[in-house]
């Protein structure tokens, strides 16, 4: 579904057509052309081809993108920047809770994620809770208030959708569980009484239907399909668990960080599900991802699931992004579905693709602008662009400081740390 312009890029219909013209562009939805023109009006990509017959209109702003890559702004499945926290101690399922409600849209993160080329995030609750809040798709407009931020549908609704999660992160003392077992017995119970708060509402007696839950009413939203759940799993056992809830309650699910998804590819490609994998290639972390592998990208592409990496920044940080591709490929992953993954692969997992995630014809003029080939260690992001507005470049002094770090780049940041308390 197409969203609804949000004031900030409506506002862009008055500002003048920019054309970059002479680099090497890769709309990710076709080839890429070696020497390209994208051209932009009011916010939207209105041409893409060649430059030899890609007309730039009268009076349009040329910038020479000539020994440059061009390729669409970058789209992050599963991202904490902005310092937010989503439900608390009192209890293991907390679906009404907001994270839209405790970001900071100020905090440096975002300024991070712009020199990393992103333009696109899914900022997610923590992972200590079975259910631990509603996440929220932001476009990284330079804004200052969250509502700015915001990704709409057509009727202006926030497009969100709601963090859950299994294995050793939510299982603890009594609310919580304490084992795998009885953390899908919760979970099932849950939805089996959003089920019944369902039926209730259908009632052509209105005196009979029940008062509104804000806890059910976002899991009714899931069992309906108008709400996409975001799994964190790990482990191919808890992976498969996602999958019989899902099959249970057929609610839309993307699979998160699937360290063991190279165990287990056949039942995910017979499930249909989509999976946004991390790259990490550090040691430490938790035991439950200690079979984690570089490979998995090249594995799910072979067994044709669908595949999008992630940050999870803080864990990966957001400017580090296009490397987790890198990897992917250095295992064995095509370069084109490399690529897809940060892009188009995302934007699908999260109902974006009409708008963002390739460089087309009438999507979001969101583009990134690269020093050379998106998977050397030696590219640089210079530009980033959102819907037509720069956003970031290299050659700002106060940019360039969040692109390299160093003193006053980062030090309001907070991150809502794994398992290091009670909230997680």
């Amino acid at each position: 579904m197409l969203a609804a312009l949000a004031p900030w890029a409506a506002a862009a219909s008055a500002e003048p057509t920019v054309a970059f013209v002479g680099g090497m562009v890769m709309p990710v939805a076709s080839a890429p052309i070696p020497v390209g023109t994208v051209v932009v009006t009011g916010g939207r990509i209105v041409a893409v081809g060649p430059a030899a017959t890609t007309a730039v209109p009268e009076g349009a702003e040329r910038i020479d993108v000539t020994g440059k890559v061009l390729i669409p702004g970058l789209v992050d499945t599963h991202s904490h920047i902005g310092g937010g926290s989503g439900g608390d101690s009192s209890g293991p399922v907390q679906p009404d809770v907001r994270i839209l409600d405790s970001i900071n849209p100020r905090d440096s993160g975002f300024r991070k994620a712009r020199a990393g080329g992103l333009t696109t995030l899914n900022i997610m609750p923590g992972s200590g809770l079975l259910v631990s809040g509603q996440t929220v798709y932001v476009k990284l407009r330079r804004v200052d208030t969250m509502d700015a931020l915001l990704q709409r549908d057509a009727a202006g609704n926030a497009l969100v959708g709601l963090k859950m999660a299994n294995g050793t992160n939510s299982q603890r003392d009594p609310p919580f569980p304490g084992t795998r077992g009885k953390s899908a017995a919760i979970v099932r119970q849950k939805f089996t009484a959003a089920r019944e708060y369902q039926r209730k509402l259908a009632d052509a007696d209105v005196t009979k239907r029940p008062a509104r839950d804000l806890e059910l009413e976002s899991l009714v939203e899931c069992l309906e399909g108008r709400r996409i759940v975001h799994h964190h799993t790990h482990r191919a056992d808890d992976i498969l668990t996602v999958l019989r809830l899902r099959e249970e309650f057929g609610f839309r699910v993307v699979l998160h960080h699937v360290s063991e998804a190279w165990k287990v590819p056949g039942d995910l490609a017979r499930a249909g599900v989509p999976c946004s994998v991390i790259v990490i290639d550090s040691p430490g972390g938790k035991i439950e991802a200690m079979d984690m592998s570089l490979a998995t990208g090249a594995v799910l592409e072979a067994a044709g699931v669908p595949c999008a990496f992630h940050t999870d920044d803080p864990v990966t940080d957001s400017r580090l992004f296009l490397r987790s591709a890198a990897l992917a490929v250095r295992a064995g992953m095509s370069r084109e579905k490399a690529l897809e993954a940060l892009t188009i692969a995302g934007a699908r997992m999260l109902d974006l693709d009409a708008r963002v995630g390739s460089l087309e014809p009438g999507k979001d003029a969101d583009l990134v602008i690269l020093s050379g080939d998106p998977f050397s260690v030696r590219t640089k992001v210079l530009q980033t662009w959102v819907e037509g507005r720069k956003v970031f470049d290299r050659d700002d002094p106060e940019d360039r400081l969040f692109a390299v770090g160093g003193y006053g780049a980062g030090r309001d940041q907070e991150a809502e740390m794994c398992c290091a308390g009670p909230t997680k």
